[in-house]
């Protein structure tokens, strides 16, 4: 047993570990519902013992883990892309599709409607001003969308949302953490008020001892 392990943690080993079980996330080790187990426990984690427990399965950090004919992706700079759980490149871009064209057929389609109603009001077709708001806003969004596609931007888009889901995870956890600490019950004797509950049975017999004596006392007798 290393004599570390008995030695107590620092936040900044607890947030080292939290790093790490990040990590693990990203490269599809643990699956969301372990993620977030051990990071509460990481929070949690009074030694190092506790922290070693948590990443003992996970290769050291900055280990690269390679299979036989693994091709790693590759992001701008260089380096290795963090890999998306669960999420294929197509899948990827149709939910990019969807989140750049979404404002424009909602914008358009409340335009189109009110054009309608007051085309049905009056009994004519009157003129298609829509055309004004989907024309110029989609020839944008339609640039937007083949820049974005050549460049690789679905998948920036989906590496955002990743971090952003997971620092709100790791926020959750750490919240979580810190109310199940604070909610440790309080030691026994404070409670008694270091005065124990024999001394406290004590005082009320030796109360009631006095009532009782003072009840068997009889009365003085009057003066003839």
């Amino acid at each position: 047993m290393d004599g570390r392990d008995g030695m107590r943690a620092a936040d900044s080993d607890r947030q080292a570990i939290a790093e790490r079980l990040r990590v693990a996330l990203d490269e599809g080790r643990l699956d969301l519902h372990e993620y977030d187990e051990r990071l509460q426990r990481a929070y949690a984690a009074r030694t190092y013992a506790d922290l070693d427990d948590l990443v003992r399965d996970l290769p050291a950090a900055g280990a690269v883990v390679s299979r036989p004919g693994a091709v790693p992706a590759q992001r701008e700079g260089g380096g290795p892309a963090a890999a998306l759980p669960g999420a294929s490149g197509r899948a990827v871009t149709v939910r990019w599709l969807v989140e750049v064209w979404e404002p424009w057929l909602t914008a358009v389609g409340i335009v189109v409607a009110i054009w309608a109603v007051t085309s049905l009001a009056a009994g004519d077709l009157r003129y298609f001003w829509p055309g004004w708001v989907a024309g110029p806003w989609g020839a944008v969004v339609l640039v937007q969308t083949f820049t974005g596609l050549a460049t690789g931007e679905p998948q920036r888009w989906a590496a955002d949302r990743e971090r952003r889901r997971q620092r709100r995870a790791e926020k959750k956890a750490a919240k979580r953490a810190r109310r199940a600490l604070g909610h440790q019950p309080p030691d026994h004797q404070a409670i008694d008020g270091g005065t124990g509950g024999r001394g406290g049975e004590r005082g009320v017999d030796h109360h009631a001892g006095e009532f009782g004596s003072a009840q068997r006392r009889p009365f003085p007798e009057r003066d003839a």
